[in-house]
């Protein structure tokens, strides 16, 4: 039968991710439009964007926290541009985004001390391989796979390179070991609901040291330049962004770090994330169809939560069989108005792919997996008819 009860918010796309609980447009009344980024009072927001960050995030004493531009993208290129190079380097790589840092250093910079370690869809490489003599890039969370690393733990205290942790899916629903980190990248658009188009570039004591002590052999594009007369220019780490943003984007950031704040800061927000994923766990394991693609719970996402087809029926299809049902199952929740952008991206396996951070109410998730449900009987069903 047709589930009646309806999720309230029905976008669980992983990004652009929903919008924080009750969000209106009202909630933008107070953004400088109009108005020059370098005027006093946009600088102000800018600098209230980044303390704001580091209150809720933890942020140790000593990082710098700037603004940038091209998301989560931007801030990651800026890493790697401005900091590898004097050290080989390890890129760990288990889905699709860690596969394009990968790319970006082998067949852009086309640094030859490179070791990659890579891992299916649904597992993790081999942590313990991960040599720290090195460089580290890696994504904390890999949102098109739905695979976390379990902890900092593996990361050497002592270690002679930089970790550089994409965390744009991670930062604001997992713990982040500061201590085990280098340089921090996410964009607005994941945990917090912000707007698109803005990343974060947060860089600790030895990430700032390389860049002072490191002048890259390449062309350094204007977008990409964070020293000046070979010294962090700091400017840029309290507001002077190096491009325009968009006023309006920021007021909305500002929106989310105060709700977060409301709710109980960090400790809140991971918990409403996990609270997510235990939802949705719960069904799976009544439910024999589908599987979490990552099996080995310590390393499942609570943001990303990817999802494969379990059933004989559907592992029995050919590849793009599996494509096309996959397809019309997301598309036909999509018509009914209560699941949009939850189909799994497009690199991975045919599956499903729900944002369950922060911004997601758990009511919405348990009105949605009844219709997960009938969406799938209702496809099997009428692919069998077909055949």
């Amino acid at each position: 039968m047709q589930p009646t009860l309806r999720p309230k918010v029905a976008n669980f796309s992983s990004g652009p991710c929903a919008k924080r609980p009750g969000w209106t447009p009202d909630a933008l009344a107070g953004a400088l439009l109009g108005r020059s980024h370098r005027a006093g009072a946009a600088k102000a927001k800018l600098h209230a964007a980044i303390e704001g960050t580091r209150r809720l995030l933890g942020v140790p004493v000593g990082w710098r926290i700037a603004i940038v531009p091209g998301s989560d993208t931007g801030a990651v290129e800026m890493a790697l541009w401005s900091l590898l190079g004097p050290l080989g380097v390890d890129l760990l790589a288990w889905e699709s985004f860690g596969q394009g840092w990968a790319t970006d250093v082998l067949k852009q910079l086309r640094l030859k001390d490179v070791g990659l370690l890579e891992a299916p869809y649904g597992e993790l490489p081999d942590l313990a391989a991960v040599d720290f003599r090195r460089d580290v890039v890696l994504c904390w969370n890999g949102t098109t796979s739905g695979v976390r690393v379990p902890d900092g733990a593996w990361i050497a205290a002592d270690r002679q390179g930089l970790v550089i942790a994409d965390a744009t899916s991670a930062a604001f629903a997992m713990p982040l070991p500061w201590d085990r980190l280098d340089v921090v990248t996410f964009s607005w658009q994941k945990a917090l609901g912000g707007e698109a188009q803005h990343g974060m570039l947060l860089l600790g004591p030895r990430a700032v040291q390389r860049l002072e002590n490191h002048s890259p052999p390449w062309p350094m594009p204007k977008l990409f330049r964070l020293t000046k007369n070979g010294k962090l220019d700091e400017a840029i780490f309290k507001g002077d962004t190096i491009n325009t943003p968009s006023m309006l984007c920021v007021e909305d950031y500002l929106d989310a770090l105060r709700w977060a704040e409301s709710v109980g800061g960090l400790p809140a927000l991971i918990a409403r994330s996990e609270a997510n994923l235990a939802v949705v766990a719960d069904w799976v394991e009544r439910t024999p169809w589908v599987a979490f693609l990552a099996r080995r719970p310590a390393i499942r996402s609570c943001t990303s939560v990817c999802l494969a087809f379990a059933d004989p029926w559907f592992r029995s299809l050919s590849a793009p069989a599996q494509a096309e049902t996959a397809k019309r199952l997301v598309a036909s929740l999509e018509k009914e108005g209560v699941a949009y952008d939850i189909g799994s991206y497009r690199d991975a396996p045919p599956g499903l792919r729900l944002w369950c951070g922060a911004t997601v109410q758990a009511a919405d998730l348990a009105a949605l997996l009844p219709w997960l449900d009938w969406a799938y009987g209702e496809t099997k069903a009428a692919a069998q008819k077909v055949a």
